[in-house]
């Protein structure tokens, strides 16, 4: 496809005007301010008209739980603890592989739209959400959920063989789309020796670690009490867990102590400010972490805590609420968040040729149409990006060079089909429980 003459939001977070960007073979082979010569162009296929429209590049969520579709609305108005075992875990119990397949082509779907090509997932029934990321064209790391009890080793699990199985015949499928982490729900749903064993594993490879880190004051102060007075940030330290590649999820109850670990590891540290305020867990030290150059990356998390995949919310929640929480206007800047749900949560997958428009990149894109009432004026279009866009403003996703959803239609789901399986399911499930 050739974007031609369509307003472009570059590497440094700057608008160019009237660009011609050309994509082939799943990369971005030209950019330019005049069009390529005529058998170059003809070498794209399609011309896409870019009058009224704004290209950059598509947004990675860093942390989600895409089968909790299915539970949208369902746990609400619950603290943490009492969210998790009154109403998840128990209607995730009834919850079957195929269950896990349809919330996530609906989370496919519902990402796509916008604007969103790739998330890290943390779930159950590995094998059924990769097959639903695949055939919608998308991209995903995926973890199997762990949760540990037990003393004992790692390998007396069984998700240690289902593991090995996943990683051998998933990892780096679709050219690359799927991934696959390994996974450490927490420091209270894992042991010592659990979390010792998958390090080793972990350790010297391309794989990497997805866990949920500090997310309430209660989980911290509990494993105080457990660990001789360790935070979950200094007990993961103590077991070397940060030596490889860790995307941390939440991370709001961290000290200075807890922040200096982080920043010397280089720990992608996943904020998820809406599901973090629904559920009354606090804000995450963003604005430190940034000044301290911890790679901050943005996540919906899962649909019972947010109950939407428009990360633009997130986006716009990132930039905004902690302006308000440390009476600072500059506390983050929109450029800041853009970071966060583009460039940084691809590196946090481990993307490198992601995330960004320029020539040999992968073409993770998407376009806004800016011609709407709250695009004008615009003085400088980046702040209405953050600020004034929404992702119901997203009118084309491309993943890879493919066109995964476009002004109103999703050339690779059936989403009526989507909706219906997961309305039949939710209500299936709820007559059980």
């Amino acid at each position: 496809m050739l974007f031609a003459d369509i307003n472009l939001l570059d590497a440094d977070f700057a608008i160019k005007h009237h660009q011609w960007v050309g994509v082939r073979d799943g990369r971005i082979a030209y950019i330019g301010s005049v069009p390529p010569a005529p058998d170059v162009a003809a070498t794209f296929g399609e011309t896409y008209d870019g009058t009224g429209r704004l290209l950059m590049p598509a947004l990675y969520n860093a942390h989600a739980h895409a089968p909790m579709t299915l539970l949208r609305g369902y746990a609400e108005n619950l603290p943490l603890q009492r969210w998790l075992e009154e109403k998840c875990f128990p209607f995730e119990a009834k919850m079957t592989a195929e269950d896990c397949y349809w919330g996530t082509v609906l989370a496919c779907a519902e990402m796509a739209r916008f604007g969103v090509v790739s998330f890290s997932d943390m779930y159950y029934a590995t094998e059924e959400r990769a097959r639903a990321v695949l055939e919608a064209g998308m991209k995903a790391n995926m973890c199997e959920g762990l949760v540990a009890f037990e003393e004992k080793p790692y390998a007396e699990y069984p998700i240690c063989a289902q593991m090995e199985a996943l990683v051998r015949d998933w990892h780096g499928a679709g050219d690359g789309r799927i991934r696959i982490d390994y996974n450490i729900h927490s420091e209270y749903l894992s042991t010592e020796t659990v979390c010792r064993d998958i390090l080793d594993i972990v350790r010297g490879t391309d794989l990497r670690l997805h866990i949920h880190l500090s997310e309430t004051e209660k989980e911290v102060r509990e494993c105080r009490e457990r660990h001789g007075g360790l935070s979950p940030v200094q007990y993961f330290e103590s077991l070397g867990l940060f030596d490889v590649p860790v995307t941390a999820a939440h991370c709001v109850w961290v000290d200075d102590a807890d922040l200096d670990i982080l920043q010397q590891h280089g720990v992608f540290v996943a904020n998820n400010p809406a599901s973090n305020m629904k559920l009354g867990s606090g804000f995450a030290p963003i604005p430190e972490m940034l000044r301290r150059g911890i790679p901050v990356c943005l996540g919906s998390d899962g649909m019972a805590s947010n109950n939407n995949h428009n990360l633009f919310h997130d986006m716009y929640l990132q930039a905004l609420i902690y302006k308000g929480a440390t009476l600072d206007p500059t506390a983050v800047t929109p450029q800041q968040a853009l970071a966060a749900a583009m460039r940084t949560g691809a590196l946090s997958q481990g993307r490198e040729d992601c995330g960004i428009v320029a020539a040999g990149a992968r073409a993770d894109l998407c376009v806004l149409d800016t011609t709407g009432p709250s695009w004008c004026p615009a003085p400088d279009p980046v702040y209405n990006v953050v600020y004034a866009g929404d992702g119901a403003d997203v009118v084309l996703t491309m993943c890879d060079g493919e066109v995964i959803y476009r002004a109103g239609e999703w050339p690779t789901i059936d989403v009526e089909r989507a909706k219906a399986e997961c309305v039949a399911r939710t209500a299936r499930i709820i007559s059980e429980l």
